[in-house]
């Protein structure tokens, strides 16, 4: 369970005090929409990532010029807090133990108010209180046979949000109040941020996501604004309904969503658990889970934990590229993290159908293949080394394992095959593991001479994703040198 970071200072826009966007405006950021839309579902998107990038970003600066209407209302953090933790002790949280607290690196945790023994019960969350389609956002169900809402749990969480944000008098006011009001995610990193990802695997993730949203908040735009009447969203969103809205809800949606049962037996909802969301992250065994029975989010320490110290918990094994874009952090000497590689077969090699073919038998998919270089002894996996067999393979050896019965031992580490074959796999992937490494802009060296010096949290992020990604080329190169010289 859990994803989350970055705590920042809190913002209550107090909806009484919200102009409308005049109707002129509105015309302008609908058509600015539609072309958005437009660039967006472009399939030509795939082949010029960076370039489609900036012209979807140059459309949605216009957008974000025309929607800033707002005017905004400041709930000091002290009272937000305070007025949050008598909300979730109100509905019957347990949460005697611990407070909220500001930790250097982190802004906002969870505090040990008393020590704390590996395993000891440290937060009981009722359901109650944990923001779902299910307990929040009912107007949601007129929304309910759309596609996106229908196919997407995390953007119907995320709309969910907005409406419980723009709604008057709503129950979730104290949980929102100390919900961060801008992330360290990719949607709030500029063209100036996202060039410094040049020769990262990271960066096509981070575009595409971007892309995605830029998509998702367009088709909501003209939603919003042409079904204004006709459901009970539209009518709470029609005016309020922007990009940095969007941008906002989709973010803290991302960095604290979690999976728990639903109410109805045998499905699984996302939702997002108020107080055990502060916890940040460390690598460890995960020791949150939901009970069924007391229908509550039962979280237990991973460790020992000392008064005053702060509680992390364990989100979950994920690479620093995925925190990177989803969460808005990177996790130093990430135990988890991974490298990855796409290969593939070109269509113009003469024995492609050959070799695609081995493939299939081999269980591999027919396209989007990628394998991830890993942090261990071992930084090339089973599953790769199969592959860049079948890639180095010549036209008799590929009919040998066609007809084979064995053609699973490929998969061996110390599978036997033609010394030919296993010198071409060890020369290639060392060749292209050189070329990853000489696309990054900057050495090693140079992000480690540049973590020394005093820089924005985001720049930092950056250099220190660019960093780790090199660190795990590095090995690999080491480890197929020394296999090369075997």
């Amino acid at each position: 369970m859990g994803r989350k970071k970055c705590h920042r200072s809190i913002h209550n826009y107090d909806s009484s005090q919200k102009k409308k966007i005049p109707q002129i405006k509105r015309k302008e950021i609908s058509q600015q929409c539609e072309n958005l839309l437009k660039l967006c579902s472009d399939p030509i998107y795939t082949t010029r990532l960076w370039e489609s990038y900036l012209e979807i970003s140059s459309i949605l600066e216009k957008i974000n010029r025309l929607e800033e209407m707002r005017m905004a209302t400041t709930t000091p953090r002290a009272e937000a807090i305070m007025q949050f933790i008598e909300w979730l002790k109100s509905y019957g949280a347990m949460i005697e133990g611990v407070s909220i607290g500001e930790f250097a690196g982190f802004d906002l945790g969870i505090k040990a108010e008393k020590d704390y023994h590996a395993n000891e019960l440290v937060l009981e969350i009722p359901r109650k209180v944990i923001f779902s389609i299910e307990t929040a956002a009912p107007e949601l169900s007129s929304i309910a046979n759309d596609p996106i809402i229908q196919h997407m749990p995390q953007v119907a969480l995320a709309i969910a949000l907005l409406v419980e944000k723009h709604r008057e008098n709503s129950k979730w006011k104290p949980y929102l109040s100390v919900l961060p009001r801008t992330y360290n995610t990719v949607l709030y990193m500029s063209a100036r941020d996202m060039i410094e990802l040049k020769g990262s695997p990271t960066l096509e993730v981070a575009l595409k996501h971007c892309r995605n949203i830029a998509r998702q908040y367009s088709y909501f735009n003209q939603m919003f604004q042409s079904n204004g009447s006709s459901n009970h969203v539209s009518q709470i969103l029609k005016d309020v309904f922007t990009y940095e809205e969007y941008c906002w809800a989709v973010s803290t949606v991302m960095t604290r969503q979690n999976i728990i049962p639903s109410e109805h037996a045998g499905e699984m909802i996302h939702a997002l658990i108020p107080m055990w969301d502060m916890c940040n992250h460390e690598e460890g065994v995960i020791t949150t889970d939901f009970n069924i029975n007391s229908d509550m989010c039962e979280c237990y320490v991973k460790r020992e934990f000392k008064q005053g110290e702060q509680i992390f918990i364990n989100y979950g094994s994920r690479t620093n590229s995925d925190f990177f874009v989803h969460s808005g952090f990177v996790y130093p000497d990430n135990k988890n993290d991974g490298f990855k590689l796409r290969l593939g077969i070109s269509k113009s090699d003469p024995l492609f159908q050959d070799r695609m073919k081995l493939l299939e038998k081999l269980e591999f998919p027919a396209s989007n293949l990628s394998f991830l270089l890993n942090t261990t002894s071992e930084p090339i996996s089973d599953q790769m080394l199969a592959f860049l067999r079948v890639f180095s393979m010549r036209k008799f050896e590929l009919d040998h394992w066609l007809e084979s019965s064995k053609v699973l031992d490929l998969k061996h580490r110390d599978c036997a095959l033609d010394t030919v074959v296993e010198t071409n796999v060890r020369k290639f992937l060392l060749a292209r593991l050189k070329l990853l490494m000489a696309n990054y802009p900057t050495t090693l060296e140079e992000d480690l001479k540049i973590l020394k010096t005093m820089m924005p949290p985001i720049g930092k992020m950056i250099v220190e994703l660019r960093a780790s990604e090199k660190k795990i080329l590095s090995q690999a190169i080491d480890y197929v040198e020394q296999w090369v010289k075997a």
